[in-house]
């Protein structure tokens, strides 16, 4: 009776040991998966940012280029009136 108990025993240990090598490899799996889609939210915010940038840089440009663009106007308009003055007077 002894050794059914032993017996006993050693099956169980051997049940629990496959339920915890299957459960360990699932765990591990999930473990996996976390970190890769971790890794790509922080690749897409490194994207997003960057894209950031270079937007404010575009932007930066644009509004320079419009400031000499009216600046250029200006500068146009007063010729213009310097030379209706010139040619009426």
């Amino acid at each position: 009776m002894d050794n059914g108990y032993v017996i006993l025993g050693i099956v169980a240990l051997l049940f629990l040991s496959m339920y915890g090598y299957s459960y360990y490899s699932v765990a591990r799996e999930k473990m996996r998966e976390n970190k890769k889609k971790k890794m790509e939210l922080e690749e897409n915010e490194l994207r997003r940012e960057r894209r950031l940038k270079h937007q404010a840089i575009i932007d930066e440009k644009v509004r320079k280029f419009n400031e000499r663009k009216q600046k250029i106007q200006e500068e146009l308009s007063l010729l213009e009136k310097m030379k209706e003055k010139q040619q009426a007077g």
